[in-house]
Order: C-alpha cells, then structure tokens, then sequence
C-alpha cells in the first residue's frame, strides 16, 4: 500500500482516539519497567564502607584517639576514599590492624597503642570483611564479598546488562518484521517479569550476572519494539509527540528505581519489588492487537480488518474498508509490478565523502548522547548528599527535556536543537568540573541541567537520522545510529568507575565529546519544512538547499502527512 492511503486509515478512524490511547498507555506503562531493570543496578552494586574482618572475638577498639566497643560503630569516623585502619586486641591478647583489604598482626602484644613502629605480619581477608549496614542492609557486593581484588566483578555488572541489551535490540528487532509485534510485545514482557523475578533467587555471582544478561536482553527487546508498535497505531497529527513522549516513562522508571531504593535496603527484596511493576501489563498484554500495518504487510488483510473495525467501533467513528484503499494500489497504476528492488548495506552510508561524513558525525551523537545519558544517571549516587533524591531528579528532568525537544524541533529546526543541546551539555559538564567540593547542591543542579541537555539531544536524534537518509537506506542508517548507541551505553559505567582516578573524569569526557559533536552538527543539513528524500541525489542536495531554506519552513499538511508515515513505514527495522 502507498504511505499515503495508510495515512487515510487515521483520517477516518482518528488519529489518537480512544482505542490508540488505551494502547499507548497500556504499552508505554510496561516502558516504565525497562527503565527500572536498566538502572536498578545503581543501588544494588553500591560499595560501603568497609574493612577485614579479625580472626576472633573483639575485646577493645581503638581508632585514632577514641575508643569503642563494637566495629559496627567505627563508620561515622572511618574514611570512604582514603586508606586508614582500625586497631583491635583480641580476646586472647592478640593485636591487629585492620584495613579496607588487608590486616596486620602486631608482634609486640604489650600495648594497645594507635601507633606502632614495631614488626607485624601481612595477611588477606580469610575471614571476610565488615560492611557498613546504615544506608543498605545488603547488597550483591556484600553478599559475595565483591570488593578489593574481586572488586572488578562487580563493576562487570553493569557493562554485561548493556551487553545484553545491545544483543537484544538485534534479535527481537528482527523478529518483530518476521514474527509480528505482538509476539515479541509478549514474550518480552513475560520474560521481564520471570527473570526479573528470577534475578532476585540466584544463589551465586554467575549466575546473578547470567540472569541479568538474559533479562536486558528481553527488556531491550521490548523497549526497540514498543517505539514502532505504538507509532503504527497513532496517526501523523500525534504521531511526533507521542513517540517521543514515549521516552519520559523510562524516565518514570528511574524514578520508581530511587524511591524503591530508598525504601527497600535488602537488593533481592528491592529487586522483587521493581519486578512487579511488569506484572499488570502481562496480565492484560493479550488484549492488545498486532498492528494493522504489519498485518497488511503479510498480507492477512481480514485480520487487518478486524483491528481497523475494531479501532473504529472504540473511537465511535465509521469504519474504513480497506479493500477499497488496497485496490488503489494493487490495480491503479501506483500497483503496477514493481521493478527488482537493489539491496543496501551498511557500507551503503559512506555513499560518498558527503554522505559518509554525515554519516561519522550522526553515529557520534548517537554515541555521545547514550554515553552522556547513562554516565549522568549512573554517576548522580557519587555526587554528594542523598543519593535517592539525585537519582530521581535525575529522572525527572528527562520529561522536560522532551517536552523541550517536541516544541523547539519544530520552530527553530532539528540541527538547532540538537546542537543547542550539546554545547549546552559540555558547558553544563564544564560548570560541574569547578564548583567547589562540599557544594552538592549546586553539583546536582548543575548536573540536572547537564541532563536536560544530554537527553533533549538524545531524544532528538532518533527522528533527525531518519530524515537525513533517503528512504532505501533509511533503515540501516537508524538502526547502525542504535547499534552505536548501545555501544555507549557499554561504556558509560567503566566511564563513571574513572570517578576513582580523578572524581570529574566522567563529566571530561563527556563534555569534550558533546562540545565536538556539537561543533560538528553544524555540519549536518537542515531537515526543517524538507520533504524526506527518496533518491542520493536529494539527500546530497539537503546539505547545499540548507544555507537558502528561509522560504519555507513548515510542510503543508499533506507533505507533513506523508513525511511522518514514510518515516514510520519504510523504517521500522532500522528503529528497531
């Protein structure tokens, strides 16, 4: 079928009627969840305070000048970032040193003092070690011991889910073009939800990590797929800010994840309870249909039918017969038999130097605002003062931030925005670097802003690669721009754990990478009031139309129709 006689299924039917947004809601409620199992491991992996645990009963105390009965009561004076020990004697005489990682015992046995320049013995942690339990009770890093020399095992937890997620973009966004939506819709909700659960029950670290692996491959596949379910549904004249909009209930699930956190300080029980926000959404997934358009595309045009009818029926509007709209295209002359269509590749993107530059400068915004993304998110819990409320601002603020990106993209252009955007950032990530330490406050706020900015770019940049390719090669273009995305998101946590050699490595790099990608967008073409391109000639053409567009800036209604449906119709794999 033509993109538009699909459009005039909405004009009919509505474009975001009641049907459209029981189905919206409905899958945009599951998003939620996503956002939950990709940050959940903020809190669970926290490192406490911690030191060696002695080879006996305890009998005195002493730490600097003061003394103390019980270790558990040396954290209010024993230091996070920097090396220290604590003194014990033992009930059988016997004094130790205790550190973060290692111990030693003191030969000299005759006085218990802070200070000793006398012999003593090194020896690793056999017995394990003391955790501070004031902020959490347990956590996947005290419960196997993950610090000092295994340290490196935690710190892989984060890096393998995003692993995870990158495979999973790739498998369920193929079989969502073979297997239909719903399925996929299904299967990865259900699977949320089992290994979500299952994460919770896992007996060691490998297998903790393995579950993991296999829950972020289900959540990423829900997460790519829903983006195209929904946008199948809902018709030109809503159809920009609800996929965006889309956006902001992952941003609801970080924000679930803060709160949760604060209230539940034992990471298997805090695991379980984010599990269950999945638990609504399969209970009532099978009321949601496969899209009409999919279906279409197969050529099961009696079920399309029904879901049209159906759609209808709940937005008390007439019914539209799609057996007139397909005999428009399969006996005019827009149904003639086509030619054989050439196959594209993703080397296809370096169609020349032009192209193939745009092409570099595309995949490092996608790089650089997934890196910045996550390194904002993940790095909030080390920004001083209560690390809960940072977390869920740092959620917060993402709403915003798309709401910004819906009204600006459409009056001042998408290169603007974008652009706008990242500079901002890096000036944010600058501003950050020199307010003094001790000044939380204005850290979060600053780094809010930083937020803001990262994901109004991030936000953005999924529509602008899809305008700036011709249609035969619009989907690889979107889909290589995912896969350099995930990518980033790989890298943000070993990102964030360089806070441990200098505490603003993260807001460095990510602010050196948006400055120079913001220089480059300047480079990009403006797609504003521009028909989405068909051929390599037009989408070369972008780049010299770009300096005299001041005639027209905003598509008429039919063009606005058609651009926005190609963009859904010919890319769904690529968005995916």
């Amino acid at each position: 079928m033509g993109s538009g006689n699909l459009e005039l299924i909405f004009d009919r039917v509505g474009h975001f009627g009641r049907y459209q947004i029981f189905i919206y809601f409905t899958c945009a409620f599951q998003n939620i969840s996503c956002g939950i199992h990709y940050l959940a491991s903020v809190f669970m992996t926290m490192f406490p305070k911690h030191t060696c645990r002695p080879p006996g009963n305890v009998s005195q105390i002493l730490f600097h000048n003061t003394s103390l009965w019980r270790l558990d009561d040396i954290w209010t004076l024993f230091p996070t970032g920097r090396e220290d020990y604590v003194v014990v004697q033992l009930e059988d005489g016997e004094v130790w040193e205790l550190t973060r990682c290692y111990r030693f015992r003191r030969d000299n046995k005759s006085s218990l003092n802070y200070d000793y320049n006398g012999h003593k013995s090194g020896f690793s942690c056999l017995d394990g070690f003391i955790y501070d339990k004031s902020k959490w009770e347990n956590t996947v890093v005290t419960q196997w011991d993950l610090v000092c020399n295994r340290e490196w095992f935690a710190k892989l937890i984060q890096p393998t889910f995003m692993f995870g997620v990158l495979l999973g973009a790739l498998v369920f966004g193929y079989l969502s073009d073979r297997v239909g939506r719903r399925p996929v819709l299904w299967s990865t909700s259900i699977g949320m939800h089992v290994f979500g659960i299952a994460v919770a029950f896992t007996s060691d670290y490998y297998s903790f990590l393995l579950t993991r692996f296999l829950l972020a491959i289900v959540a990423s596949g829900y997460l790519v797929v829903v983006f195209v379910y929904v946008t199948e549904f809902i018709g030109m004249k809503a159809r920009t800010w609800a996929s965006i909009q889309i956006h902001s209930f992952f941003a609801i699930g970080t924000m679930v994840v803060a709160l949760t956190g604060y209230l539940f300080r034992t990471w298997w029980i805090y695991q379980i309870i984010l599990s269950t926000v999945t638990l609504p959404f399969v209970l009532c997934c099978w009321m949601i249909p496969e899209t009409p358009f999919w279906l279409l595309s197969e050529g099961r045009y009696e079920e399309a039918q029904i879901v049209v009818d159906k759609m209808a029926k709940w937005n008390r509007t007439s019914t539209c017969e799609l057996s007139a709209l397909l005999s428009l295209d399969l006996y005019g002359a827009v149904g003639d038999k086509p030619s054989e269509v050439k196959k594209y590749n993703l080397l296809d993107l370096f169609y020349d130097w032009k192209i193939g530059t745009r092409t570099l400068i595309v995949w490092l915004v996608w790089f650089t605002g997934c890196l910045g993304f996550y390194c904002f998110s993940l790095n909030s819990v080390n920004l001083g003062g209560n690390e809960y409320l940072n977390l869920f601002l740092m959620g917060a603020v993402e709403i915003p931030a798309y709401i910004f990106v819906c009204v600006g993209m459409d009056i001042v252009g998408r290169r603007n925005v974008l652009m706008f955007s990242l500079i901002s950032g890096a000036l944010f990530c600058g501003v950050i670097m020199v307010i003094p330490k001790g000044y939380y406050i204005w850290s979060v706020v600053a780094t809010m802003a930083g937020k803001f900015a990262i994901g109004s770019a991030f936000g953005l940049i999924y529509l602008y690669t899809a305008e700036l390719y011709p249609t035969m090669i619009r989907t690889q273009a979107v889909g290589s721009g995912s896969v350099v995305c995930r990518v980033g998101s790989i890298i943000a946590p070993f990102c964030v754990y360089l806070s441990s050699v200098w505490l603003f490595m993260p807001q460095l790099l990510t602010g050196t990478l948006a400055f120079v990608s913001g220089l480059l967008t300047l480079r990009l073409p403006e797609t504003l009031g521009k028909p989405l391109t068909t051929t390599w000639e037009e989408a070369i053409k972008l780049d010299e139309e770009t300096d005299s567009s001041s005639g027209k800036l905003f598509p008429t209604a039919n063009d606005g129709m058609l651009e926005r449906t190609e963009v859904i119709n010919s890319g769904d794999s690529g968005l995916s």
